[in-house]
């Protein structure tokens, strides 16, 4: 501010520096026409009578006849130049400002060189008052630029201070903490609300963490136990029931690895480090293969599942893992909808929609059954992985598809759209 305010006034101290050198020299040029017009139009005494008539305080005549000066001068300053070439010299007259400074030059008349000058003193002291003027204004400038510069440093210090000491407590573990909006909207404020989504995705990214941390404690505790206590009865059993008890070990330790092997897979499909094998897809074959692979689970369930193909469409994606995906999601209808259910699959265009007449979920959980290792029954009688849903969603998400759970009053509708 200060740069500009200082870049402007020396921009008008040079325009009226500019402007005074132009009125000097159109003032000079008029009076030199006016004067080299008159001594072509009057005699000799008439010309003396006009230059002695000429007012001192617009212009400064002086001409020098054959017996002595006329005008307001009595001598006549030495080294002139020519006019449109100008000087700067001294008079002295008998008023309060004794010492005037004009500008001016000589021009060629019939009758001679007349001088011809006028004052340039006054717009000096305009200067030096300009001059004057724009170094107080300069001055106060800076001392109002330092002194608002020292308030608005203090200020953002005093919101650095304050989100130092917030981050302190957020790196003690105090992830609940946020850093303070204020009504002013500025960048601080567009930061602190960046800070805090951060701050919000990782808690909730800790509380999945733990969530899942304790969801795998609590589902291989299970199975771990019962490993433990069998390789304690192992050593006591008589040896023709070795192998069958190596058995069910073996199926223990195979739930506990699927746990793992599920959770590598999903970190790979949702990181894009399994590459897919993409290939023309037709929806309604890939549903037809659904219904063939799934309808004897549910015939064994004494369940009726359906198919309807309405309008086929072709998508370009992996086979194997749109099959898994789609799989697992008729695997829950048919799991969770029990004994008798109806089950339908219905394929129109790039729509898929899996409907049960089951339980359902709850509206509060729709969202919560796609995170990892989340399973709504709370005994867990129900052997899985907690991982299904997970999996279908990060699929979907690979081949830019969408899935949506609402409700079938009773039951689940699962929708697709590709």
């Amino acid at each position: 501010m200060t740069v500009i305010i200082g870049a402007l006034l020396f921009a008008l101290y040079r325009q009226l520096i500019i402007e005074q050198q132009y009125q000097v020299t159109q003032y000079l040029e008029s009076e030199t026409q006016r004067y080299q017009q008159l001594a072509l139009t009057v005699d000799r005494r008439s010309f003396a009578a006009q230059i002695r008539a000429a007012d001192p305080q617009t212009a400064l005549i002086a001409w020098r006849n054959s017996y002595d000066m006329v005008g307001a001068l009595s001598f006549m300053p030495e080294g002139m130049p020519m006019l449109p070439q100008t000087r700067d010299f001294p008079i002295l007259t008998g008023g309060p400002d004794k010492l005037h400074i004009l500008t001016g030059g000589l021009v060629m008349t019939r009758y001679g060189p007349v001088l011809i000058a006028t004052r340039t003193d006054n717009l000096a002291t305009l200067i030096d008052k300009f001059i004057s003027a724009a170094a107080t204004a300069v001055m106060l400038t800076i001392v109002l630029t330092l002194a608002l510069g020292y308030l608005f440093s203090k200020a953002i210090l005093r919101r650095l201070v304050q989100y130092n000491r917030l981050s302190e407590q957020i790196e003690r573990g105090h992830y609940d903490t946020r850093l303070p909006l204020s009504w002013r909207q500025d960048e601080f404020d567009m930061l602190a609300l960046q800070f805090n989504n951060v701050l919000d995705i990782l808690e909730n990214n800790l509380m999945a963490v733990r969530g899942a941390t304790d969801n795998i404690a609590h589902d291989l505790r299970t199975p771990l136990s019962h490993i433990r206590i069998g390789l304690e009865e192992l050593a006591s059993k008589p040896s023709n029931e070795i192998s069958e008890g190596c058995a069910i070990l073996t199926e223990e330790l195979d739930h506990c690895l699927a746990t793992f092997d599920a959770m590598l897979s999903l970190t790979r499909i949702e990181e894009g480090q399994q590459t897919l094998d993409l290939q023309e897809l037709s929806l309604a074959q890939l549903c037809t293969d659904l219904l063939d692979m799934a309808d004897a689970v549910a015939e064994s369930n004494e369940q009726t599942l359906s198919l309807s193909l309405l309008a086929d469409h072709k998508v370009f994606g992996d086979k194997y893992l749109l099959f898994q995906a789609l799989y697992n999601l008729v695997d829950n209808a048919m799991k969770y909808s029990g004994q008798g259910a109806r089950i339908e699959i219905i394929q129109s265009g790039p729509q898929i929609q899996i409907r049960d007449n089951g339980p359902g979920i709850p509206d509060d959980s729709k969202e919560r059954v796609f995170e990892r290792l989340v399973r709504l029954d709370p005994s867990r009688h129900l052997q899985g992985t907690g991982l299904g849903l997970s999996m279908v969603k990060a699929i979907l998400s690979r081949h830019n598809a969408k899935i949506n759970l609402t409700d079938n009053h009773p039951g689940l509708v699962v929708t697709i759209k590709f």
